[in-house]
């Protein structure tokens, strides 16, 4: 042993590793999921298709995230039109209220905030509950059982969270829009029809479609984070700890990341 061993500093050697374990951990946990999607596009492929489990965790996605969801699309609306108005009042472009407010929901605002919303909820959901069935070994008593995990547990959960994303966004975006109008009535009366008339006026198809369509892609990268993390969940219960947290903070941050490329391929495809 080396004086600089004994005495607990770092050789050269191991200087070295520290630097590159966490990209050698990055590259590691991307080869992982990829292989994880390939298994999972095999597994929910192939016949027979587990419709009974998927209708169970379309509930649990969407019916038991509708409170929230609900509250969340509310703020946003109250909160936009505070902003907003003061903004438009002084450029003296009032009447454009309902236009900012109704295409800044749908666009962007609404399917951003859901999906928010929805890492926390699912991202933590999914973690603990697959991350405590892998430590305590029910994973693989399924799979002994002959029953394919990927199938039964990943693939339906991928699927219902892909499926009412769109559904959810489009909660989210009607209470934005109720709220928003409820706030800028009690500042100057304006009747609702007025208001989405005046707001959907200059939308159309490219603007209402592709920005709600791209919720599908928030539910995949949720749905795929969260059974990853939480089926490759070791060490107890503190494993199952940080499964979860990481299913948030990754989903989280992969949801902004296709939020920015989603948002440049709309504007390239649907202008």
């Amino acid at each position: 042993m080396t004086t600089k061993e004994a005495i607990g500093i770092p050789t050269a050697h191991e200087s070295s590793l520290g630097l590159k374990k966490p990209l050698l951990d990055t590259f590691e946990w991307f080869g992982g999921i990829g292989e994880f999607c390939v298994q999972l596009v095999r597994a929910a492929a192939t016949p027979p298709f587990e419709g009974r489990e998927l209708l169970r965790q379309m509930d649990e996605v969407g019916a038991k995230s509708l409170p929230l969801v609900l509250l969340a699309g509310s703020a946003a609306g109250v909160v936009m039109s505070l902003h907003v108005r003061d903004s438009l009042v002084g450029f003296g472009a009032k009447s454009l209220l309902p236009t900012v407010i109704i295409m800044s929901l749908i666009k962007e605002s609404g399917p951003i905030i859901t999906a928010l919303v929805m890492s926390g909820r699912m991202g933590a959901g999914l973690g603990a509950e697959l991350g405590s069935m892998k430590v305590t070994d029910q994973i693989d008593a399924i799979e002994v059982s002959a029953v394919n995990p990927y199938k039964y547990l990943a693939a339906t959960r991928v699927a219902a969270c892909m499926l009412m994303m769109p559904l959810l966004t489009i909660v989210a975006d009607f209470c934005g829009i109720i709220t928003g109008w409820l706030a800028n009535t009690l500042v100057e009366p304006m009747s609702l029809r007025l208001f989405l008339n005046e707001g959907f006026e200059t939308l159309d198809f490219n603007d209402l479609l592709p920005p709600t369509a791209k919720a599908l892609v928030f539910g995949l990268i949720i749905g795929v984070v969260g059974c990853y993390q939480g089926m490759h969940a070791k060490g107890g219960t503190a494993g199952v700890g940080r499964a979860s947290t990481s299913a948030v903070v990754i989903s989280s941050l992969f949801v902004i990341l296709a939020d920015v490329v989603l948002v440049r391929l709309i504007m390239t495809f649907f202008p």
